[in-house]
């Protein structure tokens, strides 16, 4: 039997050459009279083609890619108009694809590109001659119609190609709708455009639900199960028999509470603490989904599909049906449940002494929420009136919960604390407000407590040798943490060891930082550093948590990783072991698996964030022409990104920052003006102007007014956000309008590291970039034209270092101000050149011609 490899080697040899089929067959020793192995080999050829990992020239001659200077891969394009393709092999660089090369592919298309010979830019240039695979077969945008055709531009800005619709093919769409259309003609070069058809009509643009609709059709989430699927959950038993039972431990006795949003619907886990002799004994109980979704079912094929639940802003797009996923399998108070248990024994110095994984049925206690907790554990006299039979639980599972995260913080977890946004929207899909939540001990419980199960199941697995599916999280690149210690020093600080860099440096940096100005910035340029977490079918460890081995185990009902592990746990426990042939059949399919399911927690976390961009957008419409307090998030060559206290990001561009000319430094992440030297960068308390809000451009737009001065960042950082103007979040202070007008109004793992519990309730993350705790466990109208009135109120306007002054329609620069701050830097530079001249003993002359100064527009 002929496999991948084998053809690979064959044809990466110095010796070889194109051949024909019936020369390969020759040259591997495949016999005419055996018409099976020429079929496999031609099936094994056609797919490797396919795939791109073999070349079919015209010649109908077989080679690999490397050898005839050609490289395959996904191509990236940008909103430009160019793009990169980004090689299968993962040693090779990426190759720059002009606009006019891209014939006739398409974003996210797998293609062949020749490579282009001395292209003088330094860099690995190509041009795209084959598509190997099509990655969009339909896209969303709004339909404008002309004469008899219809042209749809996708709401994806990186497939700019309008799709032509002929009249016949409209199905009911006129102008303005939002669609959803296939693709049933491709381009075959780059003066080329698709054709296609209307399949579904959404509606306006800006009717209710359409905006989120079009995410789910653009991302390609389905919405809604198969007839069968439904089925087949409807024939499953509510009702537990004894035969459900047998071989399972009975833990409805014990005291076990779940503790979850107030709107979670999907309990997939509960909790349970023993202090005993010398130490502690947690039990974490998943729901045991495998017991009802059957390796190869319909409904395990269709939680495969999907890979994951989606959780975006006002609904939940679960992995299994409802019946499943809200009802039988969640661990509801008060009734029978079937789960996997994982049982761990602590000493008192923290060290694992025992565990046992095992099936058990357990009676859940109390449904607790967050909030329940928080304020138990809090002293809240209610609260705990209420639960003063747990009130000695809760502390324990506090005590615990300490404990193991003092001991992850030792062995130098990275451990980035964010807040998280919650976005709270009407029945019609309106956003109500922007609601702030930090993390408190009562997330930070589970967080723990999922976290200690999902190590010690994945180190299990590995002793045991098991075909398995690991969360891991690569180090960084040497080049990125070589750029961030370059980056810290600028604020004196240094990076141990950022050649070998080990995760405790990185700890050890931040809890450096902690409580000072620079905190914010280095903590995100730190994550921007970071690898993704991806699933794995070999165990390389988990970076951002500094464990060894890591595994998803604790979420089955909406992740089909954990759904995975189940079964291969389930099949070991019932049967001892498994067979050769068992274990040699999952060990091919894991790492088909871990792809497969890395991809789709990337689509869902996409959509997620497209869905929460999408409500912001919408509630800082109503906030157009006001001003809020907000910190540099991003640097870019044109322009700042700046996120408000309420999360909500947006664009300064660098055309708005008119008192001089900025050049971005990457080194500093930092715009510098030419002249000023005055310094944005990322961490920079500013006050930006709203100045527009489009759902079209999918951007938020502010002006700069004034940067906050350092005294008054140490005094908010002092006192916590929610002391300070201009957030506009729920029981907060709202935004000032300088017309004096009133202003509006559990993750997963942000990098994708924990134990994926959303501290959230419903609205659970499926993970994305980030790798923090458990959130791996479980971003109009001109400004000017909305404050054209002065009020006595109106606080007093800057534009860079001088006064605006109310004019009609807006404001204007007073000339007269003196310009200080050029005063104060020519004094400086003169100050300099005394002590250079003092120091060497030599004179010296400043030879920098001074530039006239650009004049102020007169209106801003």
């Amino acid at each position: 039997m002929i496999d991948r490899e084998q053809l690979l080697v064959l044809m990466r040899d110095e010796a070889y050459r194109p051949l024909m089929m019936e020369e390969l067959e020759t040259a591997l020793g495949v016999l005419g009279d055996d018409p099976d192995a020429r079929a496999e080999l031609h099936a094994l050829c056609e797919e490797m083609v396919q795939e791109g990992y073999m070349i079919r020239t015209r010649t109908k001659r077989y080679g690999v890619p490397e050898r005839m200077d050609l490289v395959v891969g996904t191509l990236q394009v940008k909103q430009k108009g160019f793009g990169f393709l980004v090689p299968l092999h993962k040693s090779e660089s990426d190759v720059y694809i002009g606009a006019a090369d891209l014939g006739g592919a398409m974003d996210g298309d797998r293609v062949v590109a020749r490579l282009k010979k001395n292209s003088g830019t330094g860099r690995r240039e190509g041009e795209i001659f084959r598509v190997l695979k099509r990655a969009h077969t339909q896209i969303v945008g709004v339909i404008h119609t002309t004469g008899s055709l219809g042209f749809v531009r996708s709401d994806d800005k990186r497939l700019p190609r309008e799709v032509v619709i002929p009249a016949d093919q409209l199905n009911g769409a006129v102008d303005g709708h939002k669609v959803v259309v296939e693709i049933t003609e491709f381009p075959e070069d780059v003066f080329q455009s698709p054709a296609g058809i209307v399949r579904e009509v959404l509606g306006f643009p800006h009717d209710p639900g359409v905006d989120i609709l079009s995410v789910i059709r653009k991302f390609g989430i389905p919405e809604h199960f198969p007839d069968e699927v439904l089925q087949a959950a409807e024939s499953i038993s509510y009702d537990l028999t004894e035969d459900d039972l047998a071989g399972r431990r009975d833990l409805r006795d014990e005291i076990i509470v779940t503790i979850d949003g107030a709107d979670a619907k999907d309990l997939d886990d509960a909790v349970a603490v023993k202090r005993v002799e010398h130490g502690y004994v947690l039990s974490v109980h998943i729901a045991d989904v495998t017991y009802y979704v059957k390796e190869n079912s319909l409904l395990d094929r269709e939680a495969y599909a999907r890979g994951t639940s989606v959780y975006l802003v006002d609904r939940v797009i679960p992995m299994l049906p409802p019946r499943l996923s809200n009802g039988i399998c969640s661990l509801h108070p008060q009734v029978d449940r079937l789960t996997l248990t994982c049982e761990m024994e602590w000493d008192d110095a923290m060290h694992l002494v025992r565990h046992d994984i095992y099936p058990s049925v357990i009676r859940t206690t109390e449904r607790m929420t967050y909030d329940a907790v928080r304020d138990l554990l809090e002293g809240d006299a209610s609260t705990r009136e209420r639960y003063a039979a747990l009130v000695p639980f809760f502390e324990g599972m506090k005590e615990l919960a300490l404990k193991l995260r003092h001991r992850r913080m030792e062995r130098g977890a990275v451990d980035f604390d964010f807040a998280e946004t919650k976005i709270r929207v009407d029945e019609e899909g309106r956003p109500l407000d922007l609601v702030r939540r930090e993390r408190s001990i009562a997330e930070m419980i589970i967080e723990e407590f999922m976290l200690a199960a999902n190590e010690t199941v994945a180190e299990h697995a590995y002793w045991m040798e098991l075909p398995f599916l690991y969360r891991v999280h690569e180090p960084p690149t040497l080049e990125k943490m070589m750029a961030l210690n370059e980056f810290v020093h600028l604020f004196g600080h240094h990076l141990k060891a950022a050649g070998n860099i080990h995760p405790r440096a990185l700890q050890d940096l931040l809890a450096a930082v902690r409580q000072t100005p620079e905190e914010v910035v280095i903590s995100h340029v730190m994550l921007r550093s970071m690898k993704q977490a991806r699933y794995a079918a070999e165990s390389l460890g988990h970076f951002g948590l500094a464990a060894e081995y890591y595994s998803h185990f604790t979420s089955p009902i909406r992740r089909y990783p954990d759904l995975m592990i189940h079964r291969i746990l389930r099949e070991t426990i019932v049967n001892g072991s498994l067979s050769e042939g068992r274990a040699a059949y999952l060990a091919a399919k894991m790492p088909e698996i871990a792809a497969h399911t890395s991809d789709r927690e990337r689509v869902a976390v996409d959509a997620e964030r497209e869905t929460d961009l999408i409500k912001k957008i919408e509630f800082m419409r109503d906030h157009v022409g006001e001003s809020f307090e907000g910190m540099v998030s991003g640097v870019t060559g044109f322009g700042l990104f700046v996120q408000l206290d309420n999360s909500v990001e947006g664009l300064i561009h660098v055309s708005q920052l008119a008192d001089d000319y900025y050049h971005y430094d990457d080194k500093q992440h930092a715009l510098i003006g030419e002249r000023t030297k005055k310094r944005y960068r990322i961490g920079d308390r500013v006050e930006v102007l709203v100045q527009s809000a489009s759902k079209e451009q999918m951007q938020i737009e502010f002006q700069l007014l004034s940067a906050v001065s350092g005294d008054e960042v140490r005094e908010y950082r002092r006192q916590g956000a929610s002391k300070k103007p201009g957030m506009p979040f729920s029981g907060g202070p709202r935004g000032k309008k300088p017309g004096g007008g009133r202003g509006g109004k559990r993750t997963d793992d942000p990098n994708g590291q924990g134990a994926g519990r959303s501290t959230g309730g419903q609205r659970r993350s499926a993970g994305g970039k980030g790798f923090g705790g458990e959130r791996e466990a479980r971003g109009g109208r001109t400004a000017v034209a909305e404050f054209g009135r002065r009020d006595p109120e109106t606080p007093d306007l800057r534009y860079g270092d001088r006064e605006l002054l109310p004019r009609k329609g807006g404001y204007a620069v007073n000339k007269a101000a003196p310009d200080e701050q050029v005063r104060e830097e020519r004094k400086r530079d003169k100050d300099l050149l005394r002590q250079v001249e003092n120091l060497y003993g030599v004179p010296v002359k400043d030879k920098v011609k001074r530039r006239r100064r650009k004049k102020a527009p007169d209106q801003v």
